[in-house]
Formats: C-alpha cells, structure tokens, sequence
C-alpha cells in the first residue's frame, strides 16, 4: 500500500493491524468471520495500548476499514489522536450498486444466504485500466488482490452491515479527533453523500473533505493514489506536531503511530 510505505518513509511507524475474523488470510480456503464487536475491541485495545505508552495513534481505513475505525473511536476516542476515513461506506449508493441491492439483508440475515458469496467483479473498485488488468491478474493466481479478496461470505458482510448501522446511529454523538475524509467523485460503491454525512453529524474539531477527481473506490492504487499518498502524509504530520494540550492539527511533536485497517 503506497501511503504505508510514504509513511515509513518518513520516520512515522505504521502497523498494519491484523484483525482476526476481519482481516482476509490468503492461507486460508475458508474465511470465519468473527463478531464485529470483536473487530471493535481488537482496534480499540490496541489503541489503547499505544496511547499508554505515551504515543499518538492515527487511524487509517478504507471502505469497510474506514466503518471499523469509526466504530473503534467510539469506544477510545481518548486514545486517537486523528482519524483518515477513506472511500467510507456507510451507505452503499454508488452508480454500480445494483438496483436490487434493497434485497441485501434476505442474503444477511436469512438462511437463504448460505447460496451466495459476493464475487469481485470489474471495474474492481479502480478507473485506470492498467491497474485493472494487473488486479485481474492477481485474482485469477490467488484469492486476494491489492483490491481484497476475491470472494467475501456472508458473514463477514453481515458483521460489517450490522457495524456500518450501528456507526450511522452514533454519528451525532461521536466524540473524534481531527478526520481527514478523502472521497473519489466517481466512487462506484460509496457516492459522495457518505462525506457530507459525515462532515454534518461527526464532533470532530476539525473536518477536511478531499474530493478526488479520477478514481473509483480503491483510491489508494487508482489514479488519484499519489494525492491520497500526499494528503494523508500531510495530514499525519500535522497531528504528530500538534499542542500537547488540545485536539489541534498544528504544531506538537513526539512519536506517532498510524494503523492501516484494511477493507474486508
């Protein structure tokens, strides 16, 4: 993931967080997915952890990982210093969101949904046709791709939906740090709405909306990347040199550490 790697590059400490039942293990042929509220626990505990050993802690998501790192805020928001919120799901609305996906919870929450799987599909959540072919690529030797998994089960969509609704409810009442939401305008999964909800009900301090121009969902490794790369470098530095004393994104300065929360 290039802002992983931008971010080491300049002296900030990122941890890929490892979530079990959330995180996809390419080892394995058959993904059990665990409770969300266990996804919840393992972001906040770590957060936690590194908050009390004096660090600033930077939550990093994309799409279903974005949801999780919301979800993770409402029980530390005390532990999290700044919150990067990419391609946030919250509502499924984009322009290839079929017009029977009203029928989704038959496929969550009834037995019917032991015969579907969601399969990657193209344009597979990016606009530029050169990545496109190398993600078909991938999916075609091994089950995940720099775009996720190739097929996702049920149960781990019902554990995000059950998450995505339960962080919708608690919008208003969210405390949070400073949030960084990048977007791309032709997001095929997430329209933009799921910004301007966001900047309307989160309590953060500050809110910083980056509407992307060429790009679908995987902002990270679409044509717009390099922006994401820069804003959330920008970003990161500012919340490690921010006041001791304040939620502010200007001027303090110890170690940070950033989390990368995965999509699903």
């Amino acid at each position: 993931m290039p802002v992983q790697t931008a971010l080491a590059d300049a002296g900030h400490r990122v941890l890929p967080l490892v979530v079990p039942g959330y995180s996809f293990d390419p080892a394995q042929r058959d993904q059990q997915a665990s409770s969300y509220r266990l996804w919840v626990q393992c972001v906040a505990r770590e957060a936690r952890r590194q908050h009390g050993l004096g660090q600033r802690v930077v939550l990093v998501g994309i799409s279903a990982g974005a949801t999780l790192a919301l979800a993770a805020t409402a029980h530390c928001a005390d532990a999290i210093d700044g919150l990067v919120l990419m391609s946030t799901t919250l509502h499924y609305d984009g322009w290839a969101i079929p017009a029977y996906h009203f029928l989704m919870p038959i496929a969550l929450y009834t037995p019917l949904g032991r015969f579907w799987k969601y399969k990657e599909r193209p344009p597979y959540g990016v606009k530029n046709p050169r990545v496109r072919r190398w993600i078909e690529r991938e999916l075609a030797a091994r089950r995940v791709s720099r775009a996720g998994a190739a097929v996702i089960g049920v149960p781990h969509l019902r554990e995000h939906d059950r998450m995505r609704r339960l962080v919708r409810r608690q919008l208003g009442t969210l405390p949070c740090p400073p949030v960084l939401a990048l977007h791309a305008h032709d997001d095929e999964v997430a329209s933009p709405t799921n910004v301007a909800l966001l900047e309307r009900r989160l309590q953060a301090p500050s809110f910083r909306a980056v509407m992307l121009p060429n790009s679908h969902h995987m902002i990270t490794i679409d044509n717009d990347r390099l922006q994401v790369v820069a804003e959330t470098l920008r970003f990161v530095d500012a919340v490690a040199t921010a006041n001791p004393g304040g939620r502010s994104t200007h001027a303090r300065g110890d170690l940070e550490h950033a989390y990368a929360i995965h999509n699903v």
